[in-house]
């Protein structure tokens, strides 16, 4: 039996996997695009072809011979992007573990090896398949090589060349010549297309008899042949494959490998791989197995449109009588408090779906028919397989055409006043995915959503933090293996997207239908793996669901905004500016735009002298707020750049942009987000409330404009050192368990032991380099990074360090034994059973796993924490409940939750929140909660 060798063309794939498919990246933001689709590629490839022979090659880095025999050979390309650049490493790692041989030869393209690799096989009486997109290597093609376009699965034989570019593989290089090639700078003959070059090859057979020929060419492109005559002989040769390339191996010695699961695993679980990851199998670590997510089958979908009350009857009879649904809206807008209702969907078991229209304007010339739920199935196909799935509507008239007259719909306020007792049933179960949204939308209608008990965004979340983002494209893909209709897929992309209200009626059917199929769904593959491990699923449905509402509820509410006072902070912050301009202007000899890297660049490194210490990753000399740092004691002018840059933080973020979000009664709703932060933490927007930083006085300020309404105080309950307090609760460390049970201050207690002083004699400076260590060992802060938060020698923030674990033995051995678990198990727990998986533990890049193990010591506590205000929030919202004229919660940011009480019932309602919060966990050192009054947050706390 003849054996082929699998030639695989690995720049060119990356390339076009990277331009030909979305914009990807995985939990930690790594982009992954490029590697989804090459990798897909490489696990096709064994799976269909099963080759015994295979190689993947690879450009090296560096000039090959071509440029040294034309300067300007590829001279135009743009630098490969960054986000691309970031990938090839993890791929050729993936190549690897897959079991192919990785060739890379300097001086040389990875076509050179390629064809010299071809020649060889050929030459020891193999078949060749070369797996690419590049025309190129058509040049190649003959009885016993195959060109292969694995990703659109074209071949083409020696026939299939001549059919696909009008001449036969042996004339390609003169083809090419002609053609020339802007993107790799071959000039060829100027205005010479594919069509010219090809009837001229078909005439003349040969580039040199054509040239031979050259002044039988008519008109202006004979001229253009005359003219480009000389460079020929070198087009030719930059485009002719090279074939005697030196290498060390031969054909035969590039047996494919098995693939090694223990190397795949933590690279498919990184990158989110999840369909390769459920066919390699195994566990994360050597201790544990995430809780699997078993793959639904496919179901056969009915997608109904409801247009008609005998339609609605029928709906709302299926919602009385179902122990579940779930439910979706569809809207004008992002905004909930903003956003009016266009339609609602519903679904009661997998498959069988609906959408109730309600403020379409428009509808398709063609009826309402199955059509688009048939279409939709054959979504499902393609996402089987993990392929780019067909256009789903080509058959449907697009919005750009003429539309018919509005689609009969139903009366909004009649529809909602029949779904109102339904949706406010609490003995009927809701399942949503991000519900709160909708929650919002509702209430808008007078209807207070109860019942909700499940939400596929959180059970996702709750599940894995890590292992995908939540949205539900996201999440349907990894769990349900299936790719959902888009939004722009119905809508359009960009200047041209409609409001959904505009869609016609069969495509919103489609995509709002299949959003209440799915999130259904969701809810049934997702709720078993929760189960299987206890504390998770009491997680999802004691703390992550029931805080749902109270959210909804606090950002409807808001909080009341002093614009006129953000005006004053704006004016101050701007002559702040023009001052510090002023005088590094001074400090140049000469003006610049402080807002220009460049600009920065030159004056600092080149005319200044400065050292470039940090390199972008174009490698030009960074001026990112680090690489300024560490040039402080070099010249004034770094330190003036940095503080104009807070400066115009605050004021481009907060003071400026502030006003604009309230709303006509002066107040902002912030957005808050459960299913962002892996720890656990509740995170917020518009505006972002978590990050006003408050460490300078500029930034304190910005709290001044957040204020109680008359008659009322803004009311500000906080944990004291509360991540301390859970390092000495899992630490056990006696240290600090008497520090907290004494109350004492633990950052002097801690001070007076590092500087060996007593404790009355401590002062602010000592107290806070203990502060820096306690907080920053939490965070994994290294000597060094010590050293430069305190702005100290290295040696003298290591000596501290070694003190403060003679000191804390406990928290030494807790930091050890941690790091030493999450090892053996892949994860780390909050105090209630909150899990964080860590992949990167398993990672080969030092940087990544160093970053896992500071996560694994620092998310027990964080987690904790977060979990803790949590139970807090869920704590007070009941004790506050139908009191909303005396009290209000408003805010909760990172330890701390903000109210607005009226004034006379300060004292009625203070010791009761303080009550609740500390009893929101028992731990082995008392939780102290810290309450401030004011009329402003900043005078609250």
């Amino acid at each position: 039996m003849t054996e082929t060798l699998h030639l695989i063309d690995g720049s060119g794939y990356l390339f076009r996997a990277y331009h030909g498919l979305p914009k990807l990246s995985n939990a930690s933001g790594e982009p992954t695009g490029a590697l989804f689709g090459v990798v897909n590629m490489l696990r096709r490839l064994v799976l269909e072809e099963k080759p015994k022979f295979a190689a993947f090659v690879f450009d090296a880095s560096g000039p090959t011979f071509r440029n040294a025999l034309y300067s300007e050979y590829k001279a135009h390309r743009p630098p490969m992007p960054d986000e691309l650049r970031q990938q090839i490493e993890p791929l050729l790692e993936l190549v690897a573990a897959l079991g192919y041989p990785v060739l890379r030869e300097s001086g040389v393209e990875a076509d050179d090896v390629i064809g010299t690799l071809t020649v060889q096989a050929v030459a020891a009486g193999m078949r060749v398949q070369i797996s690419t997109g590049d025309k190129d290597l058509t040049q190649l093609v003959n009885d016993s090589v195959l060109w292969v376009n694995t990703m659109s699965n074209e071949k083409l034989d020696a026939e299939g060349v001549k059919r696909k570019h009008g001449v036969r593989p042996d004339q390609i290089i003169d083809y090419l010549a002609l053609v020339g090639d802007a993107v790799d700078n071959i000039p060829g003959v100027p205005k010479c297309g594919p069509k010219t070059a090809s009837k001229w090859l078909e005439d003349y057979q040969t580039l040199d008899n054509l040239v031979a020929n050259a002044d039988k060419i008519p008109g202006k492109i004979g001229e253009y042949l005359r003219a480009a005559i000389p460079q020929l002989p070198l087009c030719q040769t930059l485009t002719a494959v090279k074939l005697d390339c030196a290498l060390a191996i031969g054909p035969t010695d590039l047996r494919l490998r098995a693939q090694d699961p223990s190397l795949l695993e933590p690279l498919y679980r990184r990158y989110g791989f999840n369909q390769a990851l459920r066919e390699l199998g195994g566990a994360l670590g050597t201790g544990v197995v995430i809780p699997s997510v078993k793959v639904p089958a496919p179901v056969e979908k009915h997608y109904e449109l409801i247009d008609s009350e005998a339609g609605l009857q029928i709906w709302l009879e299926r919602l009385r009588s179902a122990p579940e649904f779930a439910f979706d809206t569809e809207t004008t807008g992002l905004n909930p408090l903003e956003a009016e209702i266009v339609g609602i969907s519903f679904a009661t078991q997998p498959g069988l779906a609906a959408y109730l229209p309600l403020k379409h304007v428009h509808a398709s010339a063609k009826p309402v028919s199955s059509k688009a739920v048939k279409v939709s199935k054959s979504k499902k196909a393609a996402a089987a397989s993990e392929a780019p799935a067909d256009d789903l509507f080509a058959s449907v008239v697009p919005a750009s055409e003429p539309l018919a007259a509005p689609p009969t719909q139903l009366d909004l306020n009649h529809v909602m006043q029949a779904l109102k007792p339904i949706l406010e049933d609490p003995n009927i179960d809701k399942i949503g995915h991000h519900g709160k949204y909708d929650m919002h939308i509702l209430a808008r209608y007078g209807i207070a959503v109860a019942g909700y008990t499940h939400d596929s965004m959180l059970a996702s979340y709750v599940l894995n933090s890590n292992a995908t983002q939540h949205n539900m494209d996201a999440v349907a893909k990894k769990y349900l293996d299936y790719t959902t209709i888009k939004y722009e897929d119905v809508a359009g992309k960009g200047v041209k997207q409609i409001p959904f209200a505009e869609v016609p009626i069969e495509q919103a059917l489609a995509y709002a239908a299949e959003d209440a199929d799915i999130t259904l769904r969701l809810k049934l593959a997702i709720e078993p793996a929760l189960a299987q491990h206890a504390p998770l699923a009491e997680i999802y449905a004691q703390m992550e669901i029931p805080l749902v509402p109270v959210l909804a509820s606090m950002e409807s509410t808001g909080i009341l905004l002093d614009t006129e006072e953000l005006k004053r902070q704006s004016a101050d912050l701007g002559l702040a500016m023009a001052a510090l301009e002023a005088s590094a202007f001074a400090s140049a000899g000469r003006s610049f735009s402080m807002d220009s890297p460049k600009q920065l660049g030159v004056l600092l490194f080149e005319e200044l002298g400065l050292p470039a210490k940090q390199k972008t990753p174009s490698g030009q000399p960074s001026t990112s707020e680090d690489a300024l740092e560490e040039l402080l004691d070099l010249h004034p002018l770094p330190g003036m750049i940095l503080a104009y840059r807070s400066l115009a933080k605050l004021k481009g973020t907060y003071t400026d942009t502030l006003p604009e979000l309230a709303d006509a009664h002066g107040r902002v709703h912030t957005s808050f987000h459960q299913a962002v932060a892996a720890t656990g933490r509740l995170s917020s927007s518009n505006p972002n409330l978590q990050n006003i930083p408050i460490r300078t006085p500029e930034g304190r300020k910005i709290r001044r404009a957040f204020i109680a309404p008359p008659g009322f105080v803004l009311m500000a309950a906080d944990y004291s050192q509360i991540e301390l307090r859970i390092m000495a609760h899992l630490s056990d460390d006696p240290g600090l368990l008497s520090a907290f049970a004494s109350g004492a201050d633990v950052h002097r207690a801690t001070a007076a032991e590092i500087f060996n002083v007593p404790l009355e004699t401590v002062d602010n400076n000592q107290r806070r380099a203990a502060k820096a260590i306690n907080f920053g060992l939490i965070y994994g802060m290294s000597a060094f990074g010590l050293a430069r938060n305190l702005g100290i020698a290295r040696d003298i923030a290591r000596d501290y360090v070694e003190r403060y674990f003679v000191r804390y033995p406990g928290v030494k051995r807790y930091m050890e034994a941690t790091r030493k678990l999450a090892h053996e198990q892949g994860f780390v727990e909050t105090t209630f059973g909150r899990r964080l998986y860590l992949p990167e533990l398993a990672s080969r890049n030092y940087q990544l796993r160093m970053g896992a193990e500071r996560q694994a010591i620092n998310a027990p506590m964080q987690g904790t924490a977060a979990d803790i205000i949590k139970r807090a929030m869920l704590a007070v919202q009941p004790y506050l409940a139908d009191r909303e004229s005396e009290i209000r919660m408003l805010l909760q940011v990172h330890d701390e939750l903000v109210f607005e009480v009226r004034s006379d019932c300060v004292d009625k309602y203070k010791s009761g929140i303080v009550e609740r919060m500390s009893g929101a966990a028992a731990l082995k050192v008392p939780l102290l909660v810290e309450v401030g009054v004011g009329l402003n947050w900043d005078e609250a706390h």
